[in-house]
């Protein structure tokens, strides 16, 4: 074969292009942020020459290239503009790209590594311009070391790249079809047994066709070398092989190695591409998720988006997933992964008339069990999925199954085989896709996503040219060009009894995005919390005072959450600049829902009294306030700390602790159970700090070897009593930390304020109890897990860094303890012994890390958390997560009575709010919390004439949890464990 190949790459592949002439090329670089064609064109440009540098870090260069095409070019061919703005190695989507417009401002289509030709006239002259962006490489494979590139400030100004061809070329047509041929089957001589028939076959007919061509003229004999090929291009695939559903895809990262502002170029030239695809080849399709996307195209590119409507229309471009971006899902709240599905599902039936059935995250960094539900109540029957392909330890044990969530609600759900959503159909992927397929023998249809994604083109001419000679090829899976709704109809209608997995799907690698860059976190808890007080508070006062409702200034703040909810932006695994970003785009946020629910507490003011009340948007009543409610509140009750010998000491009555001069608790007495918290010797509370090197990925990993690497912080430089709380501060060179202990009404608080100057360092809080348990419980959206907390298989001993959203609780049958927190994502609990050999449970909580990897700077700076503990069980462990999560608001005479109440605190209300439609009606939703059926009774405090059940789309359903209504009182509930409800109340008046 090595003939062969030397042959393909040194004589055929040199003569695709027969014939190349030069253009003239004139240059303006923007010398900042992107600007728009219509003011490009009017600036001046300067002569250019192939072989000049161009483009300082993320600038941006516009070239107006001109040339024309001979007349006397033969036919048989295609005229092509062939550009190489320098492109260095394979990485298509991370390096130099470029959109290619006529001078009337339409785009022809976009230039990449693996996709960089534009179609040119027959004949004759012509002119365009490339916009080419000049982002830098900051993924260097395998390495993954710090770069200054991914902050604009610091990423220098010497070019990156020098134009290597802008040349016109006349593309041989059948020079093209032969080496398609080659590669397709050279491919499959790589994959084939070495011994095997079929592939000695095609070796044969390779050295066959390397005989029959004259090296000194292929384009005069590649007809000879295809005729040669043909019957073993035309021996057909095995009726038992798998069917490959080829779907055209271009995975897009929202914000990665690179900000916001150039995801929306990325996006148009990825469509670009797709639409000029499609007018050559009719019976391809492509799918692309997030309307995000869509509406930053309809935005940057309204000429192109109105193709871009065609297609939809045309079945050419198929929108999927139904959410806003293919988001994280383990730290976005509840509300929050309900509200990616209304916003995108409502984009979607707004611009498109269209609604997507299947649920699409193939990037996610795993999956809570919550999705399920959350899926179906948005109308979603299917999920894909292939991240769980990059599991360190334990492969998933099916392909295509079903998937049951906390609450019972199944999805159809497919991993593809390929293991990739950038497949090029090539033999390698092809190959893999029947290798690692679970259900053979059961099942046949299989779905191979095809594409350079993140920008790097999108499929490409020669991935349909593959998947046109493996429609019925023997040695490959049968590909056929598809869509996802028929493909995934096709795959359930096969499998008559799936096999089903229960619970989340926890991805054994990139654990650490649970930590990493924990400003975004903060951000996100924070903005979710403000969204429940405006939605709240603004209802509140339209339906109690006719106040206007912020409709949209609501829907614009919530796209800015959720899209910084994208799975590379909330985990904190993008480059500084995007964090930098988010945070800005955070504190704008603040400000924002600050405002509206000062807008909307003032609308709720009975006369001109200043007294101070309390707004408390928590589902549980607090301090004398009432739920979702004003009212005045009484202040809690805080202990006063004394010393007693070498220790201080806190005691409320409730709770008796003791703090030792390390900082430490020493002693944590429940006086009505009269039962110490702590092991025998082992002191709690306790800040512990890890060397934090991960083999590879940095923001991404941490690994479980390092823990055998931590210290305990005993030595602070200083305990005080200030007020009613301990203070105690540790130094550790520029970083410090100070910590504040305080307790009130049988919970003791922690207050952190933390300056972080750590490099590759993972701080924890560890709390040792004296629980013997084999499991412990952790708040997701709208419910909780149960995880093992012991490591008797290698699925429990991979889980060593899990996800709680505002609290985590550890109990034996009659006792427990729940500790809450307001910020922190990543949990570790185990199981152990103490010193006297009596079984405990440690759990710890990961407050921040230092990785350099893609941000070398990572979470340097200020950090403020805030931690509880108490003895009791999940309720309480609920209702200390809210009251963190939703602290009262000090408002100053604002009165109005609840609009509902519920009567069992098993049934929390989620959310409050009025109509996506503008109808006025009032939807509220809500969910079973702690994981057992439940009655309640919604008690409402306003009129009208009809409640329904509705979906997440607030479409009215049928729903077996609404026992009974009576207009203008209440609505009587019966929910199964965790069951998510969401009601509408049509005319609600005061």
């Amino acid at each position: 074969m090595l003939r062969v190949r030397r042959f393909t790459k040194f004589r055929i592949r040199p003569a695709v292009y027969r014939d190349t002439r030069p253009t003239r090329i004139t240059a303006w670089t923007v010398g900042g942020e992107p600007v728009p064609f219509a003011d490009a064109v009017t600036k001046p440009y300067l002569p250019f020459a192939l072989g000049e540098p161009w483009g300082r870090p993320w600038d941006t260069t516009w070239f107006d290239v001109s040339g024309e095409v001979p007349a006397d070019w033969a036919a048989g061919g295609q005229a092509e503009l062939v550009v190489d703005l320098g492109f260095t190695g394979d990485q298509p989507g991370f390096q130099a790209e470029g959109l290619v417009y006529r001078p009337d401002g339409e785009i022809v289509k976009a230039i990449e590594p693996y996709n960089s030709w534009v179609p040119l006239p027959d004949h004759g002259p012509f002119r365009l311009l490339i916009e080419a962006a000049a982002n830098p490489i900051v993924q260097v494979p395998y390495e993954y070391e710090p770069t200054a590139m991914g902050d604009k400030a610091t990423a220098g100004d010497e070019p990156l790249y020098r134009l290597t061809d802008l040349s016109v070329a006349w593309r041989d047509q059948e020079v093209w079809e032969l080496l398609q041929d080659v590669t397709t089957l050279d491919g499959l001589v790589d994959v084939l047994p070495e011994q095997g028939a079929r592939r000695a076959e095609i070796v044969h007919a390779l050295e066959r066709m390397v005989d029959v061509m004259d090296p000194d003229d292929v384009a005069g004999t590649a007809a000879r070398g295809r005729e040669v090929l043909a019957p073993v291009l035309a021996g057909r695939a095995p009726d038992s092989s798998l069917i490959v559903s080829a779907v055209g895809h271009a995975h897009i990262d929202c914000a990665w190695l690179w900000p916001t502002r150039e995801t929306v170029r990325k996006v148009a030239r990825t469509f670009a591409n797709v639409l000029d695809l499609s007018e050559r080849h009719p019976e391809f399709v492509f799918a692309a998720s997030s309307a995000q996307q869509y509406a930053w195209l309809k935005d940057s590119q309204p000429r192109l988006f109105e193709r871009v409507r065609h297609a939809v229309a045309a079945g050419v471009i198929r929108p999927v997933g139904g959410m806003w971006v293919e988001s994280d899902t383990n730290m976005p709240g509840g509300e929050a992964l309900a509200r990616q599905f209304v916003l995108g599902k409502r984009f979607f039936a707004e611009e498109f008339g269209v609604d997507s059935e299947e649920v699409w995250l193939p990037d996610s960094f795993g999956y809570t069990a919550a999705l399920p539900q959350i899926a179906r109540a948005a109308g979603a029957r299917y999920f894909l999925t292939q991240k769980p392909s990059w599991n360190e330890t334990n492969p998933m044990p099916h392909s295509s199954f079903l998937w049951e969530g906390i609450d019972g609600s199944r999805v159809f759900t497919h991993f593809p085989p390929a293991e990739t959503y950038n497949s090029d159909l090539g033999a390698a992927d092809l190959a893999r896709t029947e290798r690692t397929f679970r259900q053979k023998g059961k099942a046949r249809h299989v779905l191979g996503l095809y594409g350079w994604g993140d920008g790097g083109g999108g499929p490409t001419r020669e991935m349909l040219a593959a998947a046109e000679r493996k429609h019925d090829l023997d040695g490959s899976p049968r590909v056929r060009l598809a869509d996802p709704g028929s493909f995934f109809r096709a795959a359930e209608a096969e499998l008559s009894a799936p096999p089903v997995w229960v619970g989340e799907m926890y991805l054994e690698l990139h654990r650490a995005t649970l930590i990493s860059q924990a400003r975004s976190k903060r951000g996100n808890r924070h903005s979710e919390a403000l969204l429940r007080e405006a939605e709240l508070w603004a209802a509140t006062a339209a339906v109690r005072r006719g106040a206007p409702y912020p409709y949209d200034e609501l829907r614009r703040i919530w796209e800015t959450v959720l899209l910084l909810q994208f799975h590379d932006i909330l985990p904190g695994t993008s480059i500084a600049w995007v964090h930098q970003d988010a945070e800005r785009d955070y504190g704008r946020v603040a400000d924002e829902l600050t405002a509206l629910i000062t807008t909307a507490l003032d609308a709720l003011r009975a006369d001109a009294d200043d007294a101070l009340v309390a707004a408390n948007a928590g589902p549980y009543p607090r301090h004398g306030v009432p739920a979702m409610g004003l009212g005045p509140a009484t202040p809690a009750a805080t202990a006063t700390p004394r010393p007693a010998g070498d220790r201080i000491v806190l005691d409320d009555g409730m709770l008796h602790v003791e703090i030792d001069r390390s900082g430490t608790l020493v002693s944590v007495v429940d006086l009505d159970a009269d039962r110490e918290l702590l092991p025998q010797g082992v002191a709690g509370g306790v800040l512990q700090l890890f060397r934090d090197t991960p083999r590879e990925w940095d923001a991404w990993d941490i690994n479980d070897e390092d823990k055998r690497s931590g210290r305990d912080l005993v030595e602070p430089m200083s305990i005080d009593i200030v007020d009613d709380a301990v203070v105690v501060r540790h130094e550790r060179g520029k970083t410090v930390i100070n910590v504040s202990i305080r307790l009130s009404e049988g919970k003791i608080d922690y207050t952190f304020d933390i300056d972080w100057h750590e490099s590759q360092k993972l701080l924890k809080l560890a709390f040792p109890l004296d629980i013997r348990t084999d499991r412990s419980t952790s708040e997701i959206q709208f419910g909780h897990l149960h995880r093992p907390i012991h490591q008797n298989t290698s699925w429990d001993a991979a889980r060593f860094e899990t996800v709680a959203h505002r609290w985590i609780h550890v109990g034996e049958p009659d006792y427990g303890v729940a500790i809450a927190n307001d910020v922190v994502y990543g949990h570790d609990i185990r199981g152990g012994q103490a010193p006297s050999g009596r079984p405990m449970t440690t759990a710890r909580l990961s407050l921040l890390r230092a990785p350099r990897y893609p941000d070398p700077f990572a979470d340097q700076g200020r950090h403020a958390f805030s931690v509880s503990l108490r003895p009791g069980g999940i309720p309480e462990a609920i209702a200390d997560g809210y009251a963190l999560h939703l602290p009262l608001r000090t408002v100053p005479g604002a009165a109005a009575e609840p609009l509902l109440v519920v009567t069992d605190r098993a049934v929390v209300v989620e959310s409050v709010k009025l109509a996506e439609d503008r109808s006025g009606d009032l939807v509220v939703r809500l969910y079973e919390a702690h994981g057992k059926r439940s009655r309640a009774t919604v008690r409402t405090r306003f009129g009208w004439h009809e409640a329904v059940a509705t979906d997440l789309l607030e479409r009215a359903v049928d729903s077996e949890a609404v026992r009974g209504t009576t207009p203008g009182s209440g609505v009587e509930l019966e929910l199964r464990p965790f069951e998510l409800l969401t009601l509408r109340f049509r005319d609600p008046v005061a």
